[in-house]
């Protein structure tokens, strides 16, 4: 696979074990040059191994294939120097200032100039009247615009995000989202892992990874529309009496209370109709048919992993 193929990402049956556990089994990702991926699934998932093995910091046991053009096994050091990595945990110098810490990252990368590589990065991340303030005392939504400053200071064609929205307040949340599609306009692959279905939903195309297997892959409308879930939301005036009734009927796969009302979901619309039918003839029971969210379609295909996987294993 080559640079011109159109995909910054394209890999196939990659796989890792760690002393016998296996972390990525078998996976395989195609992500265009531009695009927003967003990465989902449970913590242990395999999300941070992935990541690992695209960047050049991990080698997969098994498979192969491409990240920006580079051979992920041979070329791993020319991915690195073209890739910014964001990790989970926050791993820049709080005894020494934002910009010292910048400076330091630019000579790693070996930069030319790395005052002027600092101050660049400084101004697209809007930290410029906070260069000189110790990192050890930022609030975590000014260290996570610091790692992503970190991040992308020597201009990487594709950024590598490892839950970068973890523990931040909702409005430093949409801050750096929106800085994100800023870097994809400018032509900036980013494969995001995240938790939030907010987040998923801003994601170009998003994969769901659990227990090392990508489980599905797509735009999120198509991700949707795949599943063929059917969901209701059912008022009541007990809804907690409601659910304990129903759940466990067939047809019924996911019944919840949300907000005082019962969220139902199924893939069997016939015998969900049934359901739903009966508990209408309760007085005071009204039923509202409602399209499938995309927290509704990850519930539902980790609930069918976890299923499939336990039959596997007797």
């Amino acid at each position: 696979m080559s640079a011109d193929s159109g995909l910054a990402i394209s890999v196939r049956g990659l796989s890792k074990s760690f002393k016998g556990h296996v972390a990525v089994k078998d996976c395989s990702i195609d992500v265009p040059y531009g695009a927003i991926y967003g990465f989902m699934g449970p913590n242990g998932g395999g999300k941070t191994t992935t990541i690992r093995m695209l960047c050049g910091l991990l080698t997969a046991d098994a498979g192969e294939g491409t990240c920006l053009g580079f051979d992920i096994r041979r070329q791993a050091a020319a991915i690195k120097r073209q890739a910014g990595y964001m990790p989970q945990k926050f791993g820049l110098y709080e005894d020494l200032t934002i910009k010292e810490n910048l400076e330091f990252i630019a000579r790693l990368y070996e930069m030319e100039n790395p005052e002027t590589a600092a101050k660049e990065s400084l101004r697209r991340l809007g930290l410029e009247h906070r260069a000189d303030q110790l990192v050890g005392y930022l609030s975590g939504g000014w260290k996570q615009r610091l790692a992503l400053a970190a991040c992308i200071i020597h201009s990487p064609r594709l950024l590598l995000l490892d839950e970068p929205t973890a523990g931040v307040d909702p409005r430093a949340r949409r801050e750096f989202w929106d800085e994100i599609h800023e870097f994809a306009a400018q032509g900036t692959t980013i494969l995001v892992a995240t938790h939030y279905m907010d987040e998923a939903e801003r994601c170009h195309l998003i994969g769901y990874i659990m227990n090392g297997r990508l489980l599905v892959h797509g735009q999120a409308r198509e991700v949707v529309k795949q599943s063929g879930l059917v969901t209701w939301r059912i008022s009541a005036p007990d809804p907690e009496a409601i659910r304990k009734e129903i759940q466990g009927k067939p047809g019924v796969e996911m019944v919840t209370i949300f907000g005082g009302k019962l969220h139902l979901a199924g893939t069997d619309i016939i015998r969900l109709k049934a359901v739903v039918s009966r508990i209408m003839k309760v007085k005071g029971v009204k039923a509202e048919k409602l399209p499938p969210t995309l927290e509704d379609v990850f519930v539902h295909t980790m609930a069918a992993a976890k299923n499939r996987d336990g039959e596997e294993s007797t």
